[in-house]
């Protein structure tokens, strides 16, 4: 998702009164005692490339259990990323959250993550963490190829991602190759199928494919008929089918799975910044948002995005996760550098 950069000003949250219990907060349901820091009026600051409104309800929901206040600044995955880096030691942001992996990796090949509180790690199985454990999943979203109903039959859909490179998908798929979303995308290739077969997909991606800029553009041109198929995330297909469903009524989603590269789970990442001034109330908060009732926030939230953590299921709209049949990549060794470098050499950036 794309955002200005002068939405990188803060926005304050009001904090609620602070509640009465002294536990700390679990799945249970128990609300975490107040910090001195909440007691203060000081709090938290978080980089958000996450969805806003996803975020926002989770620092609604934390700040009125808590008492402990929610600074937000809001940019894109690569945004926050570098803007992390570049301050370094310095930088006022005490957690990160991301719509993909390989900004989180960033963040953390830069030695710039504290671990994760295991009471925080162990809410989010294995599969949906790196094997660093310098940060957690949050929630994940499906690679899908969206096509055009009435001018593809399901028996001419690829049956990998890798045969949008062949010839007779010359002209008939879309994709939006600058966004993180994209890029995500071919990093998982990159990893599971290494990087000469990478740089043949893009060279053939080069001459087959259509850009847009955004996968909901992508989607929309898919529609409207001015291309056959788009390869995107899951949620904005069923975002717009769950408003008017205007730029998808002549859409469907098409899941490659059997551990295909176009079956790839994109994991959302959330950690803690080693320079945080407040490290006890950010490891809360993202044991708050990988708990029940963050997970719950964002299975009935408008996001649709998957649920990982603390049992909760998806949303009942979305293909459940086991059915995805997902390929294994472990999203610390999601490179962004190399997969630029490479896009960029196969001119798709």
């Amino acid at each position: 998702m794309k955002f200005r950069k002068n939405a990188l000003a803060g926005i304050a949250l009001a904090a609620a009164a602070t509640l009465g219990l002294a536990a700390c907060g679990s799945n249970a349901g128990t609300a975490p005692a107040a910090s001195d820091a909440a007691a203060s009026g000081e709090g938290i600051t978080v980089y958000n490339a996450q969805h806003e409104s996803l975020t926002k309800e989770w620092i609604d929901a934390f700040t009125k259990e808590t008492g402990i206040k929610v600074t937000l600044r809001q940019g894109s995955d690569t945004e926050m990323s570098n803007q992390i880096v570049q301050e370094g030691a310095a930088s006022p942001a005490d957690v990160f959250l991301t719509e993909n992996s390989p900004a989180m990796a960033q963040v953390e090949n830069a030695g710039l993550f504290a671990d994760v509180d295991k009471a925080t790690a162990d809410q989010v199985p294995a599969e949906f963490r790196p094997s660093t454990g310098k940060w957690t999943g949050i929630a994940a979203r499906s690679t899908v190829l969206v096509y055009d109903k009435n001018k593809i039959s399901e028996d001419k859909l690829p049956k990998s991602m890798l045969d949008l490179a062949n010839p007779e998908w010359k002209g008939k798929w879309a994709a939006s190759p600058t966004g993180a979303d994209y890029q995500a995308i071919v990093a998982a290739l990159l990893e599971l199928k290494g990087e000469a077969a990478t740089e043949a997909w893009l060279k053939g991606m080069k001459e087959n494919f259509k850009a847009y800029k955004g996968n909901g553009t992508a989607m929309k041109a898919v529609n409207a008929g001015e291309v056959d198929a788009a390869l995107i995330y899951h949620y904005y297909y069923y975002g717009d089918q769950a408003k008017t469903g205007e730029n998808s009524k002549n859409v469907t989603p098409y899941y490659f799975k059997n551990q295909d590269p176009g079956a790839f789970l994109s994991i959302s990442g959330g950690g803690v910044l080693k320079s945080s001034k407040k490290a006890a109330d950010a490891q809360a908060f993202l044991k708050f948002i990988t708990g029940k009732k963050g997970q719950e926030i964002l299975k009935t939230g408008t996001s649709f995005e998957y649920a990982i953590a603390s049992q909760v299921d998806a949303n009942q709209k979305l293909v459940p996760i086991k059915e995805l049949q997902a390929p294994a990549v472990d999203p610390a060794k999601l490179n962004s550098t190399k997969v630029t470098d490479l896009m960029t050499k196969a001119g798709l950036l």
